[in-house]
């Protein structure tokens, strides 16, 4: 169930908190059919899909995998948990081949500068949380959220980027090229 909730929430369901003891259904498929949550978040998987292409689409449903996996420093992968640049790193070599540095401010200098307008889920979104440029990044989803891997004692999770905190420390976004540059580096 933990990691049901946050789909809930992307597909527009309203979130309604009860104990694991207070609900119990026989079968969550069932439910989630009848609740029409299937169908909405097909058609949302699809409108991904034809908006920004087949990868984006399956690097974003590939993030939310990782959704509730626990917060690790240097971590990066689902059983011992990630950190922000470690998730970004994970989901990008598993979902499009892409291997990315380690740490978030190297992630910013080896992908495309874009404006805060032109993001796309998929893209990178970096923000100045340690008092030091580029010190956290995320995976945009869309309608200005972002999943990211936030602290310690906290887990993977989507949160608005529009939100006074996030607002306040936003850094800039990046796009991660996909296909080989055709620029030649200048010594």
């Amino acid at each position: 169930m933990k990691r049901w909730i946050p789909v809930l929430l992307l597909a527009g369901m309203p979130l309604v908190h009860a104990a694991p003891s207070e609900v119990v259904y026989e079968d969550m498929d069932v439910l989630l059919q009848e609740k029409g949550v299937i169908s909405r978040l097909s058609e949302q998987i699809q409108q991904v899909r034809d908006n920004v292409g087949a990868s984006a689409s399956n690097l974003v449903i590939n993030a939310m995998g990782f959704l509730g996996v626990p917060y690790s420093y240097g971590g990066n992968n689902a059983e011992t948990g990630v950190d922000c640049s470690g998730l970004v790193r994970t989901v990008f070599e598993k979902s499009v081949g892409k291997i990315l540095p380690r740490r978030a401010v190297d992630q910013a200098a080896v992908t495309e500068t874009i404006d805060r307008s032109e993001l796309k889920p998929g893209d990178l979104v970096f923000f100045n949380t340690m008092k030091r440029a580029f010190s956290h990044v995320g995976i945009y989803v869309g309608d200005g959220k972002f999943i990211h891997a936030p602290r310690s004692g906290s887990s993977v999770r989507v949160e608005d980027m529009r939100v006074a905190y996030w607002n306040t420390r936003f850094n800039g976004a990046r796009r991660v090229p996909l296909q080989p540059s055709t620029h030649t580096a200048v010594r």
